[in-house]
Parts: C-alpha cells; sequence; structure tokens
C-alpha cells in the first residue's frame, strides 16, 4: 500500500512540474505575441511618418530609403532571434535619422500630424521596451526552470528547450543616441 502512494505521490510531482513548465512556455509565447503587436504597430505608423516628413524634407531621399528598407527588413524577420533583434534595431536607428531630420524644419515640428505621429510612435516604443522586458522575465524564469533539478530532467524527457532572450546586441546602433548634423 505505501509502495503505490508513493508512485501516485511521485506521479503528482512529475505532473506538477510538467504542468508548471507548460505554463512558463505558454506565458513566453503570449509575451512575444505582445511584442508583436506592438511592432506591427509600429510598423503600420512608419509609412505616415515617412510621408509627413518626405511633405516637407524632400531632398532627404536616402534616409527614407533607409526607413522603408529598415521596415521591410524587420516586417520579413520572424520570432525572437539574433537576427530579428537586429532588423528591429537598424530599423529603431533609421528612425532616429527621421528625426534628427524633422529637427531641420520647424514647420514640421509644429505639424499637427507629425507631432501626434511622433508621439504614437514614442508610446508604441516605450510599450515595446515594456514588451521586450516582459518577453525576456518569463524566458529567464523558463530557462531556470528548464536548468533546474529537478525539473531539468521532467524538462529534458518531455523535450522543452530553452528560448531565447530578445535584447540588442553590444555596441548596437539603437543603443546610441542620435547625432544630429546640420
Amino acid at each position: 500500500m505505501d509502495n503505490c502512494r508513493d508512485n501516485r505521490s511521485d506521479s503528482f510531482v512529475v505532473a506538477g512540474v510538467f504542468n508548471g513548465l507548460v505554463s512558463l512556455r505558454n506565458r513566453t509565447k503570449e509575451a512575444w505575441a505582445d511584442i508583436e503587436v506592438q511592432l506591427k504597430r509600429r510598423y503600420d505608423l512608419i509609412p505616415n511618418l515617412v510621408n509627413t516628413v518626405k511633405g516637407y524634407a524632400t531632398h532627404e531621399s536616402s534616409a527614407f530609403e533607409n526607413v522603408t528598407k529598415a521596415r521591410t527588413q524587420a516586417m520579413g524577420a520572424t520570432g525572437p532571434t539574433a537576427d530579428h533583434a537586429q532588423a528591429e534595431n537598424m530599423l529603431t536607428g533609421a528612425l532616429k535619422s527621421v528625426f534628427a531630420i524633422a529637427e531641420a524644419y520647424p514647420e514640421l515640428k509644429a505639424n499637427q500630424n507629425f507631432l501626434a505621429l511622433q508621439g504614437e510612435l514614442s508610446d508604441t516604443e516605450n510599450k515595446i521596451q515594456a514588451a521586450r522586458r516582459f518577453y525576456n522575465g518569463n524566458v529567464r524564469d523558463l530557462n531556470i526552470k528548464i536548468e533546474s533539478f529537478p525539473s531539468n530532467i521532467i524538462a529534458g524527457t518531455f523535450h522543452f528547450t530553452k528560448m531565447e532572450f530578445y535584447d540588442l546586441p553590444d555596441n548596437d546602433v539603437a543603443q546610441n543616441p542620435v547625432e544630429v548634423k546640420f
């Protein structure tokens, strides 16, 4: 009888650890989906911003081409990988150049449409950063559980794998402030 109880309690432990891993994995996937929602919002705002600035700064075509190219690359990148983070960071750098151009045009800086777009993009960037922190926290918790004893045994048995953090590479353009030159 005692042996039967031991087997049941072992089964409950395994089930509890397994369910905890499933929960962490699903929370991490949900957190990544939150990042994707904010990135989509950012992608949708960019053409409007570029068109607004283009109306004032028509001779700055290379900056607009860079933003368009970076947006296309970022939209084509998938999953929380280093390549995706690099594409997003290139887009951030390209956007910084557009805002730097806007500094040279006082009438543009006063344009209500530009101000609204700038505010929405700023709000979106803040939401992306918050979503990244939330995602990375979930990845941390999942990876700790996958590596810790005894859950590492159950994680290995059921093929749970560690997930990648969504971070900026060192010395990335998105970490550096915009240098405005006129």
